[in-house]
């Protein structure tokens, strides 16, 4: 699997947002996408989703998944590769799920949409809720009734059940406690690890980045500044905005850094 960035533009009449000349996701990679609020770091998961235009966002360039290219694919094609193939995760799990149905409702309408239905979509829905250690019981309840980063779990399962090669998560933990935020990190590294999922993972964090990526991308202003191993980025940056980003990392007790 290979998802590749290149040439993209997105803009808002005149105003560019985004302005990437290279990036891209290896196959059972997890790649960080690093920068303060408002530095493209969103609307480039809507340009590989295809959704740039909800915005009002005008898009050109490519972006390819193994080989195929998404940028102009009919809506009706892209519709078959939105969760199937790229899935994607948010900040706010809550505002992903409908809170007048049932979450189990909400999990059969996603598979039904890709050609999933009865009894062969409840037992992929219910082993994805299992290998997340969560139970399928609460297929049953609200989305209310769940806690964040339980809804936070089942997004991901779905991403699961639909057998995903890539998912996007665009700050999928800042919205979590401590201790929850850890979990789901955790299970981001056992998909990649058992299922060879890739993972392209935005977040203004760099410690979490520093955590769980292998790569970073480091975005300012829609553009890509600085990429390359984590270690090697996050330990000597070469440019000096992620300099900056690095010295504005909160020093714990002790004397270092939060960089794992």
């Amino acid at each position: 699997m290979s998802l590749e960035i290149s040439g993209l533009q997105v803009r808002f009449g005149m105003l560019p947002v985004v302005n990437i000349e290279r990036l891209a996701l290896g196959e059972a990679e997890i790649l960080g996408l690093a920068g303060e609020s408002g530095s493209g770091k969103s609307m480039t998961a809507l340009s590989v989703l295809g959704l740039a235009w909800s915005t009002g966002a005008e898009m050109s360039g490519s972006i390819t998944l193994d080989g195929l290219e998404l940028v102009g694919l009919p809506e009706r094609e892209l519709r078959q590769i939105r969760g199937r193939r790229i899935a994607a995760i948010f900040q706010s799990p809550a505002a992903a799920f409908n809170p007048v149905f049932r979450v189990g409702r909400i999990a059969a309408d996603a598979l039904a949409r890709h050609g999933l239905a009865g009894s062969e979509a409840a037992d992929r829905v219910a082993s994805a809720m299992r290998q997340l250690l969560l139970s399928p019981d609460l297929l049953r309840r609200y989305p209310a009734q769940l806690s964040g980063g339980q809804l936070q779990r089942v997004a991901i399962a779905l991403a699961v059940a639909l057998r995903a090669q890539v998912l996007l998560a665009d700050e999928p933990t800042s919205a979590l406690d401590v201790t929850v935020q850890a979990e789901v990190l955790e299970l981001l590294r056992e998909l990649r690890a058992r299922d060879g999922m890739s993972v392209l993972f935005i977040s203004h964090d760099l410690a979490v980045i520093a955590e769980l990526c292998d790569r970073v991308a480091v975005m300012r202003q829609g553009r890509i500044v600085e990429q390359g191993p984590t270690e090697v980025v996050l330990g000597a940056p070469g440019n000096p905005y992620t300099a900056e980003l690095l010295a504005a990392v909160p020093v714990i007790a002790g004397g270092g850094r939060g960089l794992g």
